[in-house]
């Protein structure tokens, strides 16, 4: 993200300052945190840059901030980048993390941060000027855990019109916090006679300067617009008389007094120019129609005519704040019909220089709606890649619904908004005026050449993307036969290159098999989404998808195919924490419990937990206490898990994911090994064993025939066979094998021991080697006096960890598997032919080979390739 150089600098003092060593003796002793918090007009920014300059031992990182740094992406590069115009190489794991598509947590963001302050030689200050425009809570956390962490040699100056919601009063008790307010920033009766006679150069008596510093207060915008209107006064002392009432009307008179005593020219340009934040030369030229832009600004500044550098070669200024406000109230009362006119010449310039921020901005202002929404249809595709979601918001909130409604991509993109809060209803009202607009011209806008290449290739693809927000809608309603027909038609629309639309279309596809239980279809397709979502370079979608793909493998009966493949993506995530890191943990976690290897899932659900919500989806929170819940039962705490559940079942988000393991039955599957029989029972309200078998009422079911094993056959048989038929239909060869272990345990119950260990022993056969442990352990003393019938049951050729291939020497098995020789191998790798040597060796002992051909037959039989 481009950052603009003005913002970095700290703003150029006047040629000459007031001292004011009881103020600068204050900040020098030193602080974790240097706030100094007043109105408007007490020179607060003049104030930070005079102790800054005043200690040039000190390293400055200052930044101005400004209502656009109210988002969290944008403030840390801000942060960074001011930082690293003292320390160059400061921020960049910060950074990296930042275009990640949902920001990791504060700890994770920031903790290298800190790290790169604390090597740093010296004292330095980082200033955020301004920072009373800062509302978003994000942003906030931020600052205060940098406070909390702060080397001891970085110090944090602010500066603000009201108290930011940061930890104050402990910096105040630990002595942490040095305070600058209103009643310090006042100028004192000689200072005033300092500022007024020495800077100002107004000859005033001492009655005088002392009536004015009474009149304001020792207010430094009011003295210094006193000073302002008393040059060529010819009666100082009524003027100091009538120098009363509120800073409103004060500064309305003395910005009266001011412009009636410039030219023509000068004022046109002040009042014209008002309606801009920044101003220089050429910008000015564009809404005065004039070409002395430039020359205009330096002869104010020169004048103190309010008029504040913002760089050191004098090519951006501002207006001060109070001065630009009551400029702006002037021309609003004098020329009410040219506000609009002069808002619509900001915003075309600044769309022609691809400042777009600023340009929609006044296009609104200007109430040009038609100009805007060209705008913001323009730079929506950056603020989708940059997940700037509150700025994609506020852009779309100020647009006439009317505007919105008649252009594709911008009913669409409302479109989204709804989605994103759970409004169903109100998706689908915006996507039926996205297709009625779909045959709208669009018009040319000239700009960036990239920014309307982007556009365009969004709007290609617009027809298939409102195809699979109504398969997402579809989804969430549960209407498969809806999700199915709307996704077929977004992969029709899709052209070969439009990866993630073909990757949207295929997930919801899949996404509708796994809740039909037709797993093999719900593989291969949620497969090919993966591969899109990878092709589009969508990192952290790809791999949130593989969590998903994951779960529909185990749901398929494949546990160790399902931790290859998040073994896999946490390879691919690397270090640096995405949006979906911890759900690859969680998953991981709940593989490992399934395979008995305890520690290890323990170790992964640690690193999911210090890696925080930040690295989770919304939608998978839950999921980390029902893996802690298996945990502690798999431990023998029931009661432990019993409360971990009640933790989960408030997290749980009804939506895309077909809901396979509900909350209440696994909990119910707790009481019944608690012998909590009657609590199981209410838990299982509702569940029946009639009826056709249903893949979504697969596990309700399957749970209340362990409640009805305690104390009632009947019907169980009958129950279990139809589950079995439609999981074998289905290819859910995970449930195939419940169904057998149930099945056995009902032998037993009828004493039919004999069979009961014969289908216990084909459970185990077909289960142990797929990776299922926990479910046989975890069905109590029952099933355990049947499995002490049979010789070493859980060893049936069961995967161990030392089985499992790594990521890497998957990757040599797949081009073992071509006529590639060694050290071709070696280079598509880029590893040395010794480094293949030592992964071939390692996947021989794993596959219990001696050849190259034999590991390939291998592989194929236990589906690695």
């Amino acid at each position: 993200m481009p950052v603009p150089g003005t913002k970095l600098r700290v703003p150029v003092p006047r040629r000459r300052l007031v001292a004011r060593p009881r103020i600068l003796d204050d900040v020098r002793r030193g602080a974790r945190l240097v706030l100094v918090s007043a109105p408007a007009g007490f020179g607060k920014t003049t104030m930070l840059a005079q102790w800054l300059g005043s200690a040039p031992a000190t390293r400055t990182a200052w930044l101005s901030l400004d209502p656009a740094d109210s988002d969290l992406r944008r403030f840390l590069t801000h942060v960074v980048a001011a930082l690293r115009t003292v320390a160059p190489d400061t921020g960049a794991a910060t950074l990296a993390q930042l275009d990640s598509d949902r920001l990791p947590t504060v700890e994770t963001l920031l903790a290298p941060l800190v790290d790169d302050l604390d090597r740093l030689a010296g004292a330095t200050v980082l200033a955020l000027d301004d920072y009373h425009v800062v509302d978003d809570p994000a942003v906030h956390a931020c600052v205060t855990y940098l406070l909390d962490q702060l080397p001891a040699g970085v110090t944090l100056a602010v500066a603000t019109r009201a108290d930011p919601p940061l930890p104050l009063p402990r910096l105040r008790v630990r002595d942490e916090l040095v305070e600058l307010r209103a009643a310090d920033l006042r100028f004192t009766p000689d200072e005033a006679v300092e500022f007024l006679t020495g800077v100002m150069g107004v000859d005033l008596t001492g009655a005088q300067v002392a009536a004015l510093g009474a009149r304001t207060e020792g207010w430094a915008a009011g003295l210094q617009l006193a000073a302002l209107t008393l040059r060529g006064q010819d009666d100082v002392d009524r003027f100091v008389d009538d120098f009363t009432g509120s800073h409103r009307f004060v500064l309305d008179y003395l910005v009266e007094e001011v412009l009636r005593r410039r030219s023509d020219e000068v004022r046109d340009f002040l009042l014209a120019t008002s309606v801009l934040q920044q101003l220089t030369g050429p910008l000015c030229d564009a809404l005065t129609g004039r070409d002395d832009g430039a020359g205009t600004l330096a002869t104010l500044e020169r004048d103190n005519v309010f008029v504040v550098p913002l760089d050191g070669h004098r090519v951006w200024y501002r207006y001060h704040h109070l001065f630009a406000e009551a400029l702006r109230a002037r021309l609003t009362a004098t020329g009410p019909e040219r506000v609009a006119t002069l808002h619509r010449a900001a915003a075309g310039w600044h769309a022609a220089h691809g400042v777009l921020a600023d340009a929609v901005g006044h296009a609104v202002a200007g109430n040009d709606m038609a100009f805007a929404a060209d705008l913001v249809e323009l730079g929506l595709p950056e603020l989708r890649r940059r997940r700037e979601d509150r700025t994609l918001r506020t852009w779309l909130r100020a647009l006439p619904d009317d505007e919105v409604r008649g252009r594709a991509l911008l009913a669409t993109t409302a479109a989204w908004s709804r989605l994103s809060v759970g409004d169903l209803d109100g998706v689908g009202t915006w996507l039926d005026a996205a297709d009625a607009a779909l045959g709208r011209p669009i018009a040319a806008i000239p700009g960036d050449p990239g920014r309307v290449a982007a556009r365009d290739d969004e709007l290609r693809a617009l027809p298939a993307t409102v195809a699979i927000y109504r398969a997402s809608v579809a989804q969430a309603r549960g209407d498969t036969a809806g999700t199915v027909a709307h996704a077929r038609r977004a992969l029709g629309l899709a052209g070969p290159r439009d990866h993630l639309a073909r990757g949207g279309a295929a997930g919801f596809l899949g996404l509708a098999a796994w809740a039909e239980g037709d797993m093999a279809t719900a593989v291969d397709t949620f497969g090919d989404a993966v591969g899109s979502l990878a092709a589009a370079g969508n990192v952290a979608d790809e791999l949130g998808a593989t969590v998903v793909l994951a779960e529909m493998w185990r749901s398929r009966g494949r546990p160790v195919q399902a931790r290859r493949l998040l073994e896999r993506a946490l390879e691919r995530a690397g270090d640096t924490p995405l949006s979906t890191t911890g759900d690859l943990h969680v998953a991981l976690a709940d593989v490992l419990r399934e395979h008995d290897s305890l520690d290890a899932a323990d170790e992964h659900l640690a690193a999911a937990r210090e890696l925080g919500e930040g690295a989770s989806l919304l939608e998978n929170r839950y999921r980390w206490f029902t893996t802690a819940a298996g945990l502690a039962r798999a431990r023998g705490d029931l009661d432990g898990a019993l409360a971990l559940l009640d933790e989960a079942a408030p997290l749980h988000l009804p939506g895309f994911f077909p809901d396979v393991r509900p909350i209440p039955s696994v909990r119910a599957r707790v009481l019944i090994a608690a012998g909590r029989l009657d609590e199981a029972e209410q838990a299982l309200t509702g569940v029946t064993l009639d009826g056709p078998a249903s893949y979504l009422a697969e596990f309700d079911r399957l749970t209340l025939v362990r409640l009805r094993l305690a104390h009632d056959t009947d019907g169980i048989a009958e129950a279990l066979d139809r589950i079995e038929d439609d999981a074998r239909r289905g290819q859910r060869d995970g449930s195939v094998v419940e169904v057998r272990m149930l099945r056995a345990l009902l032998h037993q119950a009828d004493g039919r021991v004999d069979d009961a260990v014969a289908e216990l022993t084909a459970a185990l056969d077909v289960g142990v080697p797929a990776g299922f442990t926990r479910l046989f352990l975890d069905e109590g003393p029952g099933l355990a006096a049947l499995l002490a019938r049979i010789p070493n049951p859980l060893g049936r050729n069961a995967p161990t960890h030392d089985d499992v291939l790594s990521a890497r020497e998957l990757d040599v098995l797949r081009l073992l598997a071509t006529d590639l020789t060694g050290p071709e191998i070696a280079r598509s790798l880029f590893v040395t032919v010794n480094t293949l040597r030592t992964h071939t060796k390692a996947i021989f002992t794993k596959l219990d080979v001696n050849t190259r051909r034999a590991a390939v037959r291998r592989a194929g039989e236990r589906g690695l390739l």
